[in-house]
């Protein structure tokens, strides 16, 4: 499906999107428990429809409503013989969370995907059943275990995705016996796993943490433990209303409401770093509203908010001075190489993109109009970041491959209309 965009007057109020990671997590956790949940807030993006089907095979009823799920979970040991592939779209958080739970089944089990799902990296897994003796196979087209995984030692880099430490945490506690996950400085992307923390801690299981002098942090995770059921509503999505808070400071107008100001997301950080960039907002009674700004660039880190990369590629057109993004390396193993996707796409609008190893660099200018389509590159926050940038830039634009935003915000371009862009959607 292609958009074609064109520039407004824009002016609103968006509600933004249930948060994807709060959700995968209270899914999975309800999915273990024992008795029935209500999650609340539920968008069905392709992700979240991914984790309500694995857990399914799992032993799982969840039951659909038009924002909510009722599910009556396995209580972590009443799993079901699991006849099928399970099927994890493009999500790298399905996979990576289930694949430990799914080893306790004691099955021979068969993921499978789609897009570049088995081109991202699954290393950690794969030494860590080395090393128990049991069988993990990865194709570019699934992936295969066989075995349950055995309490004990577990000893992680910090600079990996925090996706496997996700996946430990939720299955050690349905182990025989205590575990121990020591994750190693540097350690990246930590939020992510205090929203697991926290999820787990919802649902009635307890995990003790130690920062250690060296910069490690010890797990403890005392088992057997048994999820327990919790009705719960997952809120805001930062990650998601960065694209609108982008687009606020630079075309003003645009307000936001649905997040939580004292979320554990790590890219509830977007607001600081708008604010380091110079851009101008106001919080009052839950709503933000987002004022046109001159913006400054300043320097970024990615370690602890990766998925905040292609919004903050956009931010940095517009900003003056260069913006230097440091630790981008996970951007490479997205859904697409977000830094050579931006990369080749913000050419399009005349902005040069400069990339040293981890460090990226972008010299904000006048854009121009792209002469020939964008392309999405299968990714739904490529796809968002260059609509941020095409109407920021008061350009008409066409991007290719506009249904990416499924993944994780199907209603996207219909927020953008109400909020005053011309947008047009075609059929290929």
């Amino acid at each position: 499906m292609n958009v074609i965009l064109t520039p407004g007057r824009l002016h609103g109020t968006a509600a933004v999107p249930p948060s994807k990671s709060v959700a995968h997590r209270a899914v999975v956790c309800a999915a273990l428990a024992a008795g029935t949940s209500r999650i609340e807030n539920i968008a069905y993006s392709d992700d979240i429809r991914a984790t309500i089907g694995a857990v399914r095979q799992l032993g799982a009823k969840v039951e659909e409503e038009p924002a909510a799920v009722t599910v009556t979970g396995c209580g972590g040991e009443s799993f079901v013989t699991v006849t099928r592939p399970v099927f994890c779209n493009e999500s790298g958080s399905t996979l990576r969370f289930l694949i430990p739970l799914f080893s306790l089944t004691a099955q021979k089990i068969r993921f499978t995907g789609a897009g570049r799902l088995f081109a991202r990296p699954q290393e950690i897994y794969r030494l860590l059943f080395s090393r128990q003796g049991l069988r993990f196979e990865q194709t570019g087209e699934d992936l295969t275990i066989f075995g349950r995984l055995s309490p004990g030692g577990f000893t992680l880099p910090g600079d990996i995705s925090s996706q496997f430490i996700s996946g430990l945490l939720f299955a050690a506690p349905l182990l025989e016996s205590e575990s121990t996950i020591e994750v190693l400085p540097p350690y990246e992307s930590r939020s992510y796993v205090e929203l697991t923390l926290g999820a787990m801690q919802r649902f009635g299981v307890r995990v003790a943490q130690r920062q250690r002098k060296d910069g490690s942090v010890l797990y403890r995770i005392a088992a057997p433990q048994r999820y327990t059921a919790c009705d719960c509503a997952v809120e805001g999505d930062y990650s998601q209303a960065a694209f609108l808070a982008v687009l606020g400071v630079l075309t003003g107008g645009v307000s936001v409401t649905g997040l939580q100001a004292a979320s554990r997301q790590g890219d509830r950080v977007i607001l600081d770093i708008l604010k380091r960039c110079g851009g101008k907002f106001t919080e009052s009674g839950g709503v933000y509203k987002f004022s046109r700004s001159l913006l400054k660039a300043a320097e970024i880190d990615l370690a602890d908010c990766p998925d905040l990369g292609p919004v903050l590629f956009a931010l940095a057109c517009f900003c003056n001075g260069t913006t230097v993004i440091r630790h981008a390396g996970r951007l490479r193993l997205k859904e697409s190489d977000r830094i050579a996707a931006m990369q080749q796409e913000l050419a399009k609008f005349g902005v040069q993109v400069q990339v040293e190893g981890d460090t990226v660099a972008i010299t904000g200018t006048a854009l121009c109009k792209p002469q020939t389509p964008l392309d999405g590159h299968n990714d739904h926050r490529v796809v968002m970041a260059l609509a941020v940038t095409a109407l920021a830039a008061g350009q008409s634009a066409v991007i290719r491959g506009a249904e990416a935003v499924r993944k994780s915000w199907p209603d996207f371009f219909n927020v953008l209309r109400m909020l005053g862009a011309g947008v047009e959607l075609q059929q290929d």
